[in-house]
């Protein structure tokens, strides 16, 4: 078992990342690994748990591993040192496909695999204020170097700014109620940490007797994190890449977890999978041809067994598709 540290605590790679739905991510990325010496982008390394699986069943593959959370480049580096130069980290944001391609003087890959949202890590560190479950600053920045931060974000924007995030971003119905109690508890003491957030959010959303679809205020804590790190923008911007960037014969496998990624990553991958042609041309049109094979049906889930092995799969969502010649 491989771990780092990072401050005063010891993080336990292993023991923190456990990947999900990894064995189908592995099966569907296989067929674009039969060129020599293939090459695969995992946009959201982590703590490296999809990469190192890559990396041991494909010996000639090379990965570059994208992530813009220090701490994770860090372990993950770790983690995967075993694989000396076939292991690329990069600090960066997967929105950045194209350019870190073109600044590696890497032409096409042939696998990219997104695996969207928070990592465990980021989830069960406390000092990173990911979740509602623990006592901790309210930062939610990925990179927390840069940018700011959700308490920065509950300090200084007005009631409906507050109520569209929550809304938009966590579709909270009580968005609304609960912009304004912020907005009201402000004035008497800054917002700054996750106890305070849960008792605004507990005291503003009625709870009806035996409900158990978790905590009042996971709505709430997606939203801001979604808002604090852009995470639908950099989506929107990386589809298009990671569509460019692969081979022919490629294959493209994403995993969102809530409804607002998943639309994103359907629209894109179904807009490429289709022709571009006037539908009442008798012939197709130079240039618009699909540049994708769609290879799920619908949307993918977690199966029973990985259930029972990695409870956090339960929310994944899983689509991929293999890119085409075109026209």
């Amino acid at each position: 078992m491989q771990g780092g540290t990072r401050g005063n605590l010891m993080v336990q790679t292993s023991e923190l990342h456990s990947p999900v739905m990894l064995q189908r991510c592995l099966d569907l990325l296989q067929p674009g690994f039969s060129v020599d010496k293939p090459i695969a982008i995992d946009c959201t390394l982590g703590l490296g748990g999809h990469t190192e699986a890559l990396l041991t069943q494909n010996p000639t593959l090379t990965v570059i591993g994208i992530d813009r959370d220090p701490s994770a480049i860090a372990l993950a580096s770790e983690r995967l040192e075993q694989f000396g130069d076939r292991f690329i980290p990069v600090l960066a944001v997967y929105d950045e496909i194209e350019s870190i391609l073109d600044r590696l003087e890497i032409p096409a890959v042939h696998g990219i695999l997104m695996d969207l949202g928070v990592s465990s890590m980021q989830l069960d560190v406390a000092e990173r204020g990911f979740s509602y479950a623990q006592d901790a600053e309210l930062d939610m920045r990925m990179d927390q170097t840069r940018g700011k931060t959700a308490a920065d974000l509950l300090a200084t924007l007005d009631e409906a700014e507050l109520a569209r995030i929550f809304r938009r971003y966590g579709e909270e119905r009580f968005a609304g109620p609960i912009a304004r109690r912020i907005v009201r508890e402000r004035q008497v003491a800054p917002i700054t940490t996750s106890t305070q957030l849960n008792k605004i959010v507990v005291d503003v959303v009625p709870v009806a007797p035996g409900k158990t679809n978790g905590h009042p205020a996971k709505r709430i804590y997606q939203a801001l994190r979604i808002a604090v790190n852009d995470e639908l923008g950099v989506l929107e911007d990386a589809m298009p890449q990671a569509i460019d960037a692969l081979a022919v014969g490629g294959r493209l496998v994403v995993m969102s977890y809530h409804s607002l990624e998943d639309g994103i990553v359907k629209d894109a991958l179904q807009a490429a999978a289709t022709s571009s042609t006037p539908v009442d041309m008798p012939v197709e049109l130079p240039g618009t041809a699909p540049v994708l094979k769609i290879i799920t049906r619908g949307v993918e889930r977690a199966t029973e067994i990985e259930l029972e092995k990695n409870p956090r799969s339960a929310s994944a969502r899983l689509r991929a598709a293999e890119k085409l010649e075109g026209n």
